[in-house]
């Protein structure tokens, strides 16, 4: 699927805790479907609410985000009801997820295409976290 056009926005969302290469690769192929890569990071706050706890404070994950040379800009993502705003906010044509969100997101097909990417096998932050919980 080739997207890239002036006009083609791809927005997605996600903690990005613990930054690490499926991150890379998620964030590589998002942007290849347009030529504007905006990233809705979860907030400390929502995580919270949503059952999680990141390692790394919002503000740092946003600043590793920026520096990814696949991102253009970052916002908070504080609820889950704001991604309809957050569209037509950014004009974004693609919304990207990963594919274990397959379907969760399906009712944003009237406003924007929805992708759901492969994950990268064998990494996860959960996994991260995990090994890290195992070796200390």
């Amino acid at each position: 699927m080739t997207f890239a056009n002036p006009e083609y926005v791809v927005i997605t969302y996600g903690t990005f805790d613990l930054f690490h290469f499926g991150h890379v690769e998620l964030l590589r192929r998002a942007r290849g479907l347009g030529t504007k890569l905006i990233v809705g990071c979860s907030t400390d706050s929502f995580n919270i609410r949503k059952g999680k706890r990141a390692v790394i404070p919002y503000e740092h994950r946003k600043h590793v985000l920026l520096s990814c040379r696949f991102v253009d800009e970052v916002f908070p993502e504080d609820s889950w009801d704001q991604k309809e705003e957050d569209i037509a906010k950014y004009n974004a044509k693609v919304f990207v997820m990963g594919d274990d969100w397959h379907g969760a997101f399906d009712s944003l097909k009237r406003l924007v295409q929805v992708v759901y990417l492969p994950r990268t096998i064998n990494v996860s932050s959960s996994e991260i976290r995990r090994n890290l919980h195992e070796a200390s």
